[in-house]
Formats: structure tokens, C-alpha cells, sequence
């Protein structure tokens, strides 16, 4: 079963501020989905955004998020 975060414990996750990831979700760049008004994101799909980021050797909030599923 997919483990599910919420934004502060992605941003936890990920050693940001909240704020930060705020903005990567303004700029549609980190993938998420919604509950309600409350954002939500699956650790599988974060590791893989991550993992991406870090092949291409850019900072984390450069890279925009294309989903592939």
C-alpha cells in the first residue's frame, strides 16, 4: 500500500521549509493531489520526482513534475 504524506511531513521529508513546497506546487513542480483543500502526496511518487531531479543535477525546484503514469 502507497504511504501518503501530508505537506508537513513532505516538507520534513524532503529537509524544506513548507513554504517551499507551497511554491514547488504553485509552479506546478512537485507531484500531489488533494483531499478536501488539504494537499497530499505519495512517497513513491516524491521519491521518483527526487530521484529524477538528482539524475539531472538540478536543484530539486527546477525540474518540472511530468506525470508518465
Amino acid at each position: 500500500m502507497a504511504r501518503v504524506l501530508t505537506l508537513e511531513e513532505v516538507a520534513s521529508y524532503l529537509r524544506v521549509h513548507p513554504s517551499t513546497i507551497y511554491r514547488l506546487l504553485k509552479k506546478k513542480q512537485l507531484p500531489a493531489f488533494k483531499v478536501g483543500s488539504d494537499w497530499r502526496f505519495n512517497l513513491e511518487s516524491i521519491d521518483k520526482w527526487r530521484s529524477e531531479a538528482e539524475q539531472s543535477g538540478r536543484a530539486l525546484g527546477s525540474i518540472p513534475y511530468i506525470d508518465k503514469s
